[in-house]
C-alpha cells in the first residue's frame, strides 16, 4: 500500500509538471503571436540632462523610419539588437528594451552625465567629461551647466587616457567632489590647470583667484575655503582680496 501511494504521488507530480509545462508553452505561444502596437520610452533625466529625445530613440529603433517596429511579432524582434542601436548614441550610458505582458515594447534609457566642460581653444572643439572620466562630444541639442576647465599649453592633454591613469584620477576626484556638493558646484565658475598641474578657481561671487594647488587633500582644502566664505569675506568684503591660497597645510593666505 505505501508503495502504491508513492507511485500515485509520482504520477500526480508528473501530471502537474506536464500541465504547467503545457500552460507555459501555450502562454509563450500566445505572447509570440501578439504584435507590438505601442512603444513606451522612458529616459532618465535625474540630473536635468536632455541629450536625447523620444523622437531620436524612435529613429534609432526604426533606423530613421526604414524599419518598422509596430505590427511585428515577438519572434520578429531582436531586443538585444535594438539595445545596441540605442547605446550607439553618444549620450546613452545604458539601454534596456523589453516586452510587457500585452506584447508592447518598453524602452528604458540612462544617459551619460557630464560633470565638466573642457575648453580646447587650439582645436575650437570643446568636449565634456562624464562622472567616470570618459570624454564626450558636445551636443547640438542640449548644453549641460557644468564647470568649464581651461589649462596651460604645457599641461597634459585632458583626454580619456589622462583621466584613467593615477594622476588624472585625482583631477577626476576633484571634479566629482565639486559635482556632488551643491554649494561649490554653484559657486565655482571656472577651473584652470597650470603647467605644474596646480589648480585654481574663479568664483561666481567675488574677484579673487582661489589657488587650490594639486588635487589632493580635497575635502580638507574645501573646509578651509568654507572658513573664508563664512568668516573672512563677509566681514572684509567680497572684493577685498585678489588672491586666496588654500594650498598649504594649516594656512589660509588672503592677499
Amino acid at each position: 500500500m505505501p508503495l502504491n501511494r508513492k507511485i500515485k504521488s509520482l504520477i500526480f507530480a508528473l501530471c502537474c509538471v506536464a500541465v504547467f509545462g503545457a500552460l507555459a508553452y501555450f502562454a509563450d505561444l500566445r505572447q509570440q503571436q501578439k504584435t507590438i502596437n505601442k512603444v513606451s520610452i522612458a529616459i532618465e533625466n535625474e540630473y536635468n540632462n536632455y541629450f536625447i529625445s523620444d523622437r531620436e530613440v524612435t529613429e534609432l529603433l526604426t533606423k530613421s523610419g526604414t524599419e518598422k517596429i509596430t505590427g511585428l511579432r515577438r519572434n520578429e524582434i531582436n531586443l538585444k539588437n535594438l539595445e545596441q542601436r540605442i547605446t550607439a548614441h553618444k549620450f546613452v550610458k545604458e539601454a534596456q528594451v523589453s516586452r510587457d505582458l500585452k506584447g508592447n515594447l518598453r524602452v528604458s534609457i540612462k544617459q551619460n552625465r557630464p560633470i565638466a566642460r573642457i575648453i580646447q581653444p587650439e582645436s575650437d572643439q570643446d568636449v565634456y567629461i562624464d562622472d567616470e572620466g570618459n570624454i564626450l562630444p558636445l551636443s547640438e541639442r542640449f548644453t549641460a551647466r557644468v564647470i568649464p576647465i581651461t589649462k596651460s599649453e604645457k599641461s597634459p592633454a585632458l583626454n580619456n587616457a589622462f583621466f584613467q591613469d593615477s594622476v588624472g584620477q585625482s583631477y577626476l576626484s576633484l571634479l566629482q567632489f565639486i559635482d556632488h556638493d551643491s554649494f561649490w558646484k554653484a559657486q565655482l565658475a571656472q577651473m584652470h590647470i597650470d603647467a605644474k598641474g596646480k589648480v585654481s578657481f574663479m568664483p561666481q561671487v567675488g574677484d579673487q583667484v582661489i589657488e587650490f594647488g594639486l588635487p589632493e587633500d580635497i575635502e580638507r582644502k574645501f573646509k578651509k575655503l568654507m572658513i573664508v566664505y563664512k568668516h573672512v569675506l563677509p566681514q572684509m568684503g567680497w572684493n577685498k582680496y585678489k588672491r586666496v591660497n588654500i594650498e598649504f597645510n594649516d594656512q589660509i593666505i588672503c592677499e
